[in-house]
């Protein structure tokens, strides 16, 4: 960009308006999909009363309970898990130079569902009744979700031991993640094959990723640590844009590739593994946004890692309410509809452009 008698050129100016007229697009679709996932489920609720009663109006004391108690928990855990798993899929996208960066790639997820399968294995030989075990896998079980977190930090701790030892390069981190999925799943078939009925139903029921499960208080902590962890992706967008142009390009630059790479790994592990161990595996949404995001205003990522953000939440509202509404009284995980989603939409990308 070249300043011309000291004003910015027209061309950039489109090209910044452009970006901030999508971020602007995306907040406004998320704040009308918040009110409308909250009007839908079993009892119907007017998308004008939604608004009453979130404003504090409604003069109907049983919606206030619908919303307040019930749907407005799922809804926020829906936009808060979608956004933390979008934008920390964009920075491992931008941190590796990889487009296949997420939680499946480096076995992140594969090491939650480890985790989660040997705590199953570890209550029941203390005595627990398998019945409370299946309970504790539905309701989202405190020791479940500390072995699911713990297993992923351990999975992270071996990808950055390996980058100190090997070096932090991309190709290190992948090929190490890659290594660790195949490990921590043949663990988890190992455990599943010496589980009884009661403990193998919960180990395949922790997988399937539902956002029913978080409570108001694991709601704040998982906010908590999205925020956070989105505010130094944001902070350090232009360290990624810089890592974008070549590693050479942005030592040049000034740029501690080495540093922002393992620090900024740490940070979307952390993120990424608070969101599995309490909600289990959401498949594809760190994957396919930043790549959905990245064809609408480019790979600038001052704009891509928030727009990813507002996009991924989006996402997995619309996803989280078609799956409470499409086999309505029964709910399907929304896990499932992400991956049955997101799987073609990736594919269909591979095949529609010359470059993920």
């Amino acid at each position: 960009m070249h300043f011309a008698d000291g004003t910015v050129p027209a061309d950039y100016r489109h090209y910044i308006r452009r970006k901030i007229l999508f971020l602007v697009a995306v907040t406004t679709l998320l704040g009308l999909g918040i009110i409308t996932a909250l009007g839908q489920g079993a009892a119907s609720i007017p998308f004008s009363e939604v608004l009453r009663t979130l404003v504090g109006f409604s003069t109907q004391p049983r919606q206030e309970l619908i919303i307040w108690n019930i749907r407005l928990p799922l809804v926020l855990t829906a936009c808060v898990a979608g956004a933390g798993l979008s934008i920390a899929g964009a920075a491992m996208q931008a941190i590796l130079r990889n487009p296949l960066g997420s939680p499946f790639t480096l076995g992140i997820s594969h090491a939650a569902a480890f985790g989660a399968a040997l705590a199953v294995m570890l209550l029941g030989a203390t005595g627990m009744q398998n019945t409370e075990i299946a309970g504790l896998g539905m309701a989202g079980s405190t020791w479940i979700t500390v072995a699911a977190f713990v297993a992923s930090l351990a999975a992270a701790g071996v990808i950055l031991l390996v980058s100190r030892l090997r070096g932090s390069t991309p190709e290190t981190m992948v090929l190490t993640g890659v290594a660790l999925g195949a490990l921590f799943t043949a663990g988890t078939m190992f455990l599943q094959f010496f589980a009884d009925d009661m403990e193998l139903a919960a180990m395949v029921f922790w997988t399937f990723g539902d956002t029913a499960r978080a409570t108001w208080g694991e709601l704040g902590g998982l906010t908590a640590v999205t925020v956070v962890g989105s505010l130094y992706f944001c902070s350090n967008s232009w360290n990624y844009n810089a890592i974008e142009a070549g590693e050479s390009t942005a030592r040049g630059l000034g740029v501690k590739v080495g540093r922002t790479r393992l620090v900024g790994m740490v940070v979307a592990t952390l993120v990424t593994a608070m969101i599995i161990a309490f909600l289990g595996i959401i498949g594809f949404v760190g994957l396919v946004v930043p790549h959905m995001v990245r064809r609408c205003i480019g790979a600038d990522h001052r704009f891509l890692l928030p727009a990813s953000l507002l996009a991924g939440a989006l996402l997995l509202l619309a996803s989280d309410t078609v799956a409470r509404l499409l086999l309505s009284p029964q709910v399907l995980p929304v896990s499932v509809l992400t991956a049955f989603l997101g799987a073609p939409v990736f594919v269909g990308l591979i095949i529609r452009g010359k470059r993920i």
